[in-house]
């Protein structure tokens, strides 16, 4: 078994307008050391399959189904309380927004120190020697000084740096990251993202980037799973879906991807549509509303719910096309129209 794996994960939220399928059957696995990257649009699943893993919904009004495995150990079961005590020490996570994840009540180095003695038996002495040495570690200058900081005396980049110190302060097995580089300019994201890698390589953790942009996962990511209301649309290496990519929701966020390689001649192109009420997901393929090639399928792709299935060599899609028309239509169609973009 993998180090994290995910079987058919159903995350669904009953509200007054009717049931929101936020994640709806999800099945991955992810071992230490790899690095895996979920992309869709706002509304996809992404964040919610993340809290997910960290049992952040437990409590609510969250209705959970199928199976969560960390290194043996099975999540969707397990009590509260046990789950709990994993967080922190074998899987954190760096929040979006980093201002209103920390407390602003409290100094940077007392919440670090505070998360590094909740799962180990040290003095306050020792757990700040530990905050100074982390916030060192990912970059900040005179970390013996503005360990005493508040979150609002730090930077957008330095806060994101501080909340990777406090995510990485009990060596934990898994992290993950949601939107880690959103807010920041270009230069401090190129940083932040820089800084992952190398505390990754060092941690040897199983590292999960949740994302809306493709260039952060090209930069980091081992494998990719493309989601899209809900359920995988397609899964692969990163070679995979940047190279030989086969779900039509994936040539269209490819399109939408400002290319640096290469000087443009045409406006970026934007996918249809917008995406689907997870209250009411369109019958059939979810994404055939905004699909070019949903004509192709015979009216298929209308009225029933494609599998996931194989192409080749573990690369998976979720598509009616048949796989030889699918490779057929990027290689001639798609694939022109963008480098012409």
């Amino acid at each position: 078994m993998s180090f994290l794996e995910l079987k058919d994960l159903r995350i669904h939220f009953p509200t007054d307008d009717g049931l929101v399928r936020s994640v709806d059957g999800l099945s991955f696995s992810l071992e230490r050391g790899r690095t895996l990257g979920i992309v869709g649009e706002s509304g996809s699943g992404k964040s919610v399959t993340s809290l997910g893993i960290l049992g952040l919904h437990k409590g609510g009004r969250a209705r959970i189904s199928g199976e969560i495995w960390l290194d043996g150990e099975e999540l969707v079961g397990a009590s509260q309380e046990h789950v709990r005590r994993l967080r922190g020490k074998k899987m954190a996570m760096i929040f979006q927004d980093p201002l209103s994840a920390m407390h602003p009540f409290y100094t940077v180095g007392d919440q670090i120190i505070e998360a590094y003695r909740i799962h180990n038996d040290v003095s306050k002495k020792v757990a700040r020697k530990h905050a100074v040495d982390m916030l060192g570690r990912v970059g900040i200058p005179q970390p013996d000084r503005r360990v005493d900081s508040y979150p609002h005396e730090f930077s957008g980049g330095m806060r994101q740096r501080a909340m990777i110190a406090m995510a990485l302060s009990c060596d934990p097995e898994l992290l993950i990251a949601d939107e880690p580089t959103t807010a920041l300019d270009v230069t401090v994201q190129a940083q932040i993202l820089d800084l992952m890698r190398d505390l990754q390589r060092d941690f040897d953790a199983a590292l999960i980037i949740i994302t809306h942009d493709l260039g952060v996962v090209a930069e980091l990511s081992d494998d990719i799973l493309v989601m899209y209301g809900g359920k995988c649309v397609e899964y692969g290496t990163s070679e995979d879906i940047f190279e030989r990519p086969e779900h039509p929701y994936t040539w269209g966020l490819l399109g939408s991807m400002p290319r640096l390689d290469r000087e443009p001649t045409e406006r970026l192109l934007p996918i249809k549509g917008s995406p689907p009420s997870l209250i009411n997901v369109p019958s059939g393929c979810a994404f055939h509303p905004r699909c070019v090639f949903e004509e192709r399928t015979g009216g298929l792709a209308k009225v029933e719910v494609p599998e996931l299935l194989e192409s080749e060599g573990g690369h998976l899609v979720r598509c009616h096309l048949p796989a030889e028309r699918r490779r057929a239509i990027w290689q001639k169609e798609v694939k022109p129209n963008l480098e012409a973009s």
